[in-house]
């Protein structure tokens, strides 16, 4: 997500809190909200993939689900 789009939800959201929103300005604001969010989500995913945890016999074990 580029820095244009992440100025925008923060001036929607300055917006909201002083005059209100229009029915668009709402639309646009959860769209580009929910884009935030796939992209915070997939960074950290892609973050965890190449995490690993050293274990104490000195071995390294890749951090997947459930552990």
């Amino acid at each position: 997500m580029d820095q244009k789009k992440i100025d925008r939800i923060n001036e929607l959201a300055h917006k909201s809190k002083s005059v209100g929103l229009t029915d668009a300005e709402k639309a646009e604001q959860t769209e580009l909200r929910n884009e935030y969010r796939r992209a915070v989500t997939g960074n950290l995913a892609a973050q965890l993939n190449n995490t690993y945890i050293m274990t104490p016999d000195g071995k390294k074990r890749k951090v997947g689900r459930g552990t």
